[in-house]
Order: C-alpha cells, then sequence, then structure tokens
C-alpha cells in the first residue's frame, strides 16, 4: 500500500475508531483524525508515529456542531492535498425506552447519529465531487437491520438512516469514482459498551478492528462485520418473524 493513501476517521479518539486508525497506519496511511477529545487524539498519535513512522494530521471535531464539520473536513483536504477515504464513524450507543422520560437522551442519540452523520456525508461528498473519486464509509450496526425493542429502538432506527443514506447515495454513483460502503458491525467489545453484558459472537475490539479494516479495503456495497457469523445473523434478522428477532436481540 502506497504512503501516499489518506483516509480521515471521525470519532478516531477511542474504541473503533482509534482501532482502526491503527489497523490503517499499520498498512502505510495517512491519517487524518478527529474528535472532541484531543489528548487521547494526541497520545494516539505518538504511539502511531513511533511504531509505523506514520503521517497523522489531528483536529478537534465535535460533529454535532456542523458548521465546524465541514471546516475541519475542508481543513483536512487542503493539509493532504486529495483524501482516498472518509469513514463516518463517530457515533452514540445510548438509549432508553420511548415514553419513559429519557427523550432528551434519545434526541441526542438521533441528533448524533443521524444529523450530524448526515453532516459528515455532506462534507465528505463536497470533497469527493470536487475530486471526482474516492471512497465514503458509513459504520452503521447490525441492529440497523429491523426494528428493535427497548433501549435499542431509536438507536436502532438511527443506524438503519445512516444505513439508507449510504444505499441512496451508492445508487446516485454507481458507474463513477466515487465508491460508497455501509459496514454494519456485530458485537465487539469497546470501551463505550465496557459495562455491558457479554454477548454472543462478542469479539474484542482489536479483532473488531481489524475485520473492519479489512472489509474497508475491499470496497463492498455492504458488510457485515465480522462475516462470520454476522452475515447470516443478518440474513436471519431481515426474514424471520418480528417475534423471533426480538429473541435474538434480546
Amino acid at each position: 500500500m502506497s504512503s501516499s493513501r489518506t483516509i480521515l476517521i471521525t470519532g478516531a479518539s477511542s474504541g473503533l475508531g482509534a482501532g482502526m486508525a491503527r489497523e490503517f497506519a499499520a498498512r502505510g496511511y495517512q491519517l487524518g483524525l478527529c474528535a472532541r477529545r484531543t489528548d487521547r487524539l494526541e497520545e494516539l498519535r505518538t504511539e502511531l508515529t513511533r511504531t509505523h513512522g506514520a503521517r497523522i494530521e489531528l483536529a478537534a471535531l465535535d460533529v454535532n456542531d456542523h458548521a465546524q464539520v465541514f471546516k475541519v473536513l475542508r481543513e483536512f483536504q487542503q493539509r493532504f492535498g486529495h483524501i482516498d477515504r472518509i469513514v463516518v464513524n463517530a457515533g452514540s450507543g445510548e438509549g432508553r425506552r420511548l415514553g419513559t422520560g429519557h427523550f432528551d437522551l434519545n434526541r441526542r442519540t438521533a441528533e448524533t447519529n443521524c444529523v450530524a452523520a448526515l453532516a459528515q456525508i455532506e462534507a465528505a461528498m463536497e470533497i469527493f465531487r470536487a475530486q471526482q473519486a474516492g471512497h465514503l464509509v458509513l459504520i452503521s450496526s447490525m441492529s440497523a437491520m429491523r426494528g428493535l425493542p427497548r433501549h435499542l429502538t431509536n438507536y436502532a432506527a438511527t443506524k438503519a438512516a445512516v444505513a439508507h443514506l449510504g444505499e441512496g447515495l451508492r445508487a446516485e454513483l454507481m458507474g463513477t469514482a466515487i465508491k460508497v460502503s455501509v459496514l454494519y458491525p456485530g458485537y465487539i467489545r469497546t470501551e463505550m459498551n465496557a459495562g455491558a453484558k457479554r454477548l454472543p459472537f462478542e469479539v474484542d475490539e482489536q479483532t473488531g478492528s481489524r475485520a473492519l479494516a479489512a472489509a474497508i479495503e475491499r470496497e463492498p456495497a455492504k458488510a457485515c462485520v465480522p462475516g462470520w457469523p454476522w452475515t447470516l445473523v443478518g440474513f436471519l434478522m431481515r426474514h424471520l418473524p418480528l417475534r423471533l428477532v426480538v429473541r435474538i436481540s434480546s
């Protein structure tokens, strides 16, 4: 992999964002990393510069500041001259049952996962349209496959919205040099869900990040990650009666 290849990752200070940064640095990419926690980004840059000698540019970014999203992505494009791939990864996993007095929390999750994702997609697509080339990667979730109950209802809907944005763009851009991939991660243990109960088929952060990076390199239209068993699980979630999907997701 040529060192001139450049990837930009949002939400890169921890979890899958930081894990993907490590994977792509090992593959010889230049990295543009942004997140709210710049101290964590600085630590990550020090680590990856030491281990891989990668060029890494950083920026503070709260994706809910939509004007800042456009500003930061444009500045990255100016710094590097060309961006090959942008990964829309920043998001929130928080959720509560609807109608139980937690509207503000659920609204914040919807704003981060939907409206802020839209801002990132718009900003990325401005760059790719100007370049007439690029690879847009949207991190959705296996939860997006169907409507899910309880605390997952709002989260699943937001991730389904991201997936549909990606598919709509892919329909528009077929036959062009701009590629769009939607990835559906399964159960991956990260800092964000460290306190949750253990789940079937769960993998650790390093394994999950490696699987995501490998999938991204293939530039698929869509992919469940890791492929086994989540491709099969995704098929079942889409086609089984809802009452059985509820059992699977419980």
